[in-house]
């Protein structure tokens, strides 16, 4: 681990001293290694799939798993990065003196990135084309039941730099996937600037409680869908599917549904056809107890609210109106997204000025919570607390900034 972290120290200066043109060249050539080396990332891949099929969820192992589809996808995230801005040299803010003394704010790559993630191996490639294009070094620890798939997607990354002539240095991925390693980055002063987790409450509470190195929290994700009685209840029923179904092992998916009280005798009975009887893959309803006298399902438990399933599992609370749903938000979410569905201006006006989420929804899905689709190309993870970022973290949020100032013999 040591010999890795200094030679990932050693980088900083090379990889943050490149061009625009030199980074877009290698991510270009890590998209065409990757591809190329499909196979042997497939192969990879299978075996992790085959250990892992005996002790996590279907649901989980769809996050492992890779196809072509998916190779080819990550490749074209890469190139994607490419065609964005590049975040290193812009200038923030000048500032200029009355006896001429020139102050500007420039943004600067952070140096040395960590990330700790679990079981997707498509954060490697992510994490590595986003360090790269805002000149920092990444060292990558997966978890275990990805590792041999992170190891083939490095290797082909790594090959990538080689053969444009950046050094291999620039991507790294810790060989142990041990508790002990992920400590070790978490306490790794003076070689790691900053250290991003991905993955369930367990990491993130862990690297937030233990770093001693700068660490960014990108939380879990407890997300609310709130169907406000004035609600277009189509509109309502396809948003919640949506946000639950569509992929439900992902952070932004929806976790609790609230229904406003006036609507929901009408809403509930519809909710149950879509989510249960008219699924080949029902949802596992989890009801309050006002929903529980209105359709069929399971009891919601004291800790059902406060729960990321990342299943298909949906907990189900009845509320008065806008002002108690905002409160239960405030209560159980994780400050990830949130959404009202809602045609009453002034139920929008208040869920959006008094929600505190990254993302906060209007008449959409919670699934749009993504760097790719904010327009930031792939993204690091979703931040969920305020400093220094909030939200999908795109290239602007791995760099930092410094004061570059000119003077002409100025003194004080």
């Amino acid at each position: 681990m040591k010999e890795m972290l200094e030679a990932a120290k050693a980088a900083k200066g090379e990889v943050a001293g490149l061009t625009t043109e030199q980074k877009n060249a290698a991510l270009n050539a890590m998209a065409d290694v990757l591809l190329a080396r499909q196979d042997a990332i497939l192969d990879a891949n299978a075996l992790d799939m085959a250990s892992a099929k005996e002790h996590i969820s279907p649901v989980m192992l769809d996050r492992l798993k890779l196809t072509k589809e998916r190779i080819a996808g990550m490749a074209q995230g890469i190139r994607e990065v490419t065609a964005l801005p590049d975040p290193v040299g812009r200038i923030l803010q000048t500032h200029t003196r009355e006896d001429g003394l020139e102050i500007q704010k420039v943004s600067v790559p952070m140096g040395v990135i960590a990330i700790i993630y679990e079981s997707r191996p498509n954060v490697t490639s992510d994490a590595a084309a986003l360090a790269l294009k805002s000149g920092n070094v990444c060292v990558l620890r997966s978890g275990k039941e990805a590792f041999r798939s992170a190891n083939a997607i490095v290797d082909a990354l790594r090959s990538g730099l080689r053969s444009v002539g950046v050094t291999e240095n620039a991507v790294n991925l810790v060989q142990d996937t041990s508790r002990e390693s992920a400590a070790a980055l978490m306490t790794a002063g003076g070689y790691i600037d900053l250290l991003i987790p991905r993955g369930g409450a367990g990491l993130i509470n862990a690297c937030v409680s233990t770093a001693t190195v700068p660490c960014i929290a990108t939380g879990t994700g407890i997300c609310h869908v709130y169907v406000e009685k004035s609600a277009d209840l189509n509109m309502a029923l396809n948003i919640v599917e949506n946000a639950k179904t569509s992929r439900p092992s992902v952070c932004n998916a929806e976790e609790v549904l609230l229904v406003d009280k006036a609507i929901a005798p009408k809403f509930l009975p519809m909710l149950y056809k879509r989510l249960v009887t008219g699924r080949e893959r029902a949802v596992e309803l989890r009801l309050d107890e006002t929903a529980a006298a209105i359709i069929p399902g399971k009891k919601a438990g004291e800790k059902d609210f406060d729960t990321e399933f990342l299943d298909y599992i949906l907990a189900v609370k009845c509320v008065e109106d806008v002002k108690e749903a905002v409160a239960h938000i405030a209560a159980h979410s994780t400050g990830h997204s949130e959404a009202i569905v809602t045609r009453s201006p002034e139920a929008e006006r208040y869920f959006t000025a008094n929600v505190d989420s990254a993302a906060v929804y209007v008449n959409a899905s919670t699934r749009f919570t993504d760097g790719g689709e904010f327009g930031l190309g792939c993204e690091m993870g979703i931040s969920t607390q305020k400093l220094h970022a909030r939200g999908p973290m795109g290239l602007q949020e791995l760099t930092t900034y410094k004061y570059i100032i000119h003077g002409n013999g100025h003194i004080r």
